[in-house]
């Protein structure tokens, strides 16, 4: 296909906001993008989406090992629309609670992603979750939280101090990178 006409068809499909996601997509994760670009406000319909209660699958990333706890999948997301977060807990026994907002504010990737991570970070304290293994695709976000990469922004440092003090109210946390897809 000439370049000329992908171009063309890209032009015609943006005015959909249509965004391709890869067979190697995480379903959690593609559970909070789909909370996070439709997130709750005051126009708020309910979802006509039906979501199977199926197992998280994890393809193309290993991380089935066997966890003793909750996990945590969380993201942002930005379009014409705005800014919206969301997180999904679900529980030993496979349960989905998801989460979402939309911020009103502005803000930068990096600050929506801290965002949607405090936001499930305090939605599993409320449900006195004890263990939590986080996962998200922010690269900055895990490694900050970790200790391994040093922040010097000073937008994102309070967001950090906040996770910091977040994670002192669980028993056992982990942070797991995945691949964005």
């Amino acid at each position: 296909m000439p370049m000329r006409t992908l171009a063309k068809w890209q032009i015609l499909m943006s005015e959909f906001d249509i965004i391709y996601v890869t067979h190697k997509a995480v379903k959690g994760q593609a559970l909070v993008d789909h909370l996070a670009e439709n997130p709750v406000d005051g126009e708020y319909q309910p979802l006509k989406t039906y979501f199977p209660d199926e197992e998280v699958l994890f393809v193309g990333e290993d991380i089935t090992e066997a966890y003793d706890g909750w996990r945590m999948f969380f993201d942002g997301a930005a379009n014409f629309k705005g800014v919206g977060i969301g997180a999904v807990l679900v529980s030993e026994t496979d349960q989905y609670y998801p989460v979402s907002a939309k911020l009103k504010f502005p803000c930068t990737n990096n600050m929506e992603e801290y965002e949607a991570c405090i936001l499930g970070l305090r939605l599993a304290i409320d449900m006195n979750v004890q263990k939590l293994l986080v996962i998200g695709d922010s690269d900055l976000l895990v490694h900050q939280v970790l200790g391994e990469w040093d922040t010097k922004n000073t937008k994102i440092l309070p967001y950090l101090y906040c996770v910091q003090e977040l994670i002192k109210r669980f028993t056992k946390i982990e942070f797991k990178h995945v691949l964005r897809v």
